[in-house]
């Protein structure tokens, strides 16, 4: 009795189960499924529903217009800013340094005093070279009243020939002596002027490279300080070599091409100047051709050996076809949107794209102003 109860019991629950499983299954193939269409609606977006591989609940999805701008086409590439002149001041004389006149990172002008060397040795040089040229002035002032006296006497014939002659030779000896004292005088005073060192260029100095005191010459390689330019500064960076023809057909069209700088990341305009030359010939290791741009940089934002982004501007598309970049894909066939008709159905359409950055990409193919596509979902 106990096993056949247990046997009853076992039969009555597996006939709710199957009841259960039955009305779970009829409610579901009895309940409606939803039509693709908007789901929301917000300003300048539309949440569509779009059905999937299977059928099922309609996913909404954002949704953004296609619109029409002027766009800028610009070459972009990696660079380094370097001065517009770097110069190493050196001496040009040999001496002692007594004093420097000016402070590291100080912005300079040509010509400033920027150091003195003990000008002790020049100044006597230099009254040596001015005390033998007067000594020789007065030989030669002599010379030339003694030839004045022999010219006399050789028409009465109280001297001979020779002795005019050899009169005259004195006389232009002593004179050729004189301009070699007259360079004397002025290397000396050459020498003495260049015991003061001044800035050959406009520019900011650097740390100085020597401390007073120290003995100096003009083979020190390192010199006593670095001055860099920069006031304008210039950029330096490289592009493709497949961008020459745009870059060389903009030049000869007249246009003044605008490079910006940014920094490391990209995310952070620095600077903004115009192209200043191509170099002459490809690297060709790198398929790459360098590029040189130049900046006013008043406001001291580019420092030399500075590592940036230039993106230069060489073109601006008018009129074009402007989508989110996040609305286009690409698959085995190309780039495709999902573009969503009237009735917010969507289909698929391929596309060509043309300039683009990290929100927006020109369409060159494929959309028109105003068709609506998909972003998200």
């Amino acid at each position: 009795m106990k096993g056949s109860n247990t046997f009853r019991w076992a039969i009555a629950i597996g006939v709710v189960v199957a009841a259960a499983a039955f009305w779970f299954w009829h409610s579901r193939s009895e309940s409606p499924t939803a039509a693709p269409g908007v789901a929301a609606q917000a300003p300048h977006t539309a949440a569509a529903g779009r059905r999937g591989m299977r059928d099922g609940p309609l996913a909404p999805v954002q949704a953004a217009t296609a619109t029409t701008q002027a766009v800028p086409r610009y070459l972009s590439g990696l660079g380094t800013v370097t001065a517009a002149n770097t110069v190493t001041v050196r001496s040009r004389v040999d001496g002692q340094l007594i004093a420097l006149h000016f402070q590291e990172g100080q912005q300079v002008n040509a010509g400033d005093l920027l150091a003195q060397i003990d000008p002790s040795q020049f100044k006597v040089a230099l009254a040596q070279a001015q005390g033998q040229l007067a000594k020789d002035n007065a030989t030669l002032a002599n010379a030339r009243r003694d030839l004045a006296r022999y010219q006399q006497l050789a028409k009465t014939n109280l001297v001979s020939r020779q002795e005019l002659d050899a009169q005259q030779a004195l006389v232009n000896e002593t004179q050729g002596t004189i301009k070699a004292d007259e360079a004397n005088v002025a290397s000396a005073q050459l020498q003495l002027d260049w015991s003061r060192i001044t800035a050959p260029v406009s520019g900011r100095v650097g740390l100085k490279q020597v401390d007073v005191g120290n003995q100096i010459s003009s083979s020190d390689t390192a010199g006593i300080v670095v001055i860099t330019q920069t006031h304008p500064i210039d950029l330096i960076f490289t592009l493709p070599e497949s961008d020459i023809a745009t870059v060389v057909q903009a030049q000869k069209a007249g246009k003044t091409l605008v490079v910006e700088v940014w920094d490391r990341t990209n995310s952070h305009k620095l600077s903004e100047g115009v192209l200043l030359s191509l170099d002459n010939q490809i690297d060709p290791t790198t398929g790459t051709i360098k590029i040189k741009a130049r900046f006013t940089n008043q406001d001291d934002t580019l420092f030399p050996n500075q590592f940036v982004n230039a993106r230069m501007l060489v073109d601006t598309e008018q009129n074009a076809v402007v989508v989110p970049a996040a609305a286009v894909q690409m698959g085995n066939e190309g780039h495709f949107v999902w573009v969503l008709n009237d009735e917010n159905n969507v289909s698929k359409k391929r596309v060509k794209i043309g300039i683009q950055d990290n929100q927006n990409v020109v369409i060159s193919a494929g959309l028109s102003a105003g068709d609506r596509v998909v972003t998200d979902g």
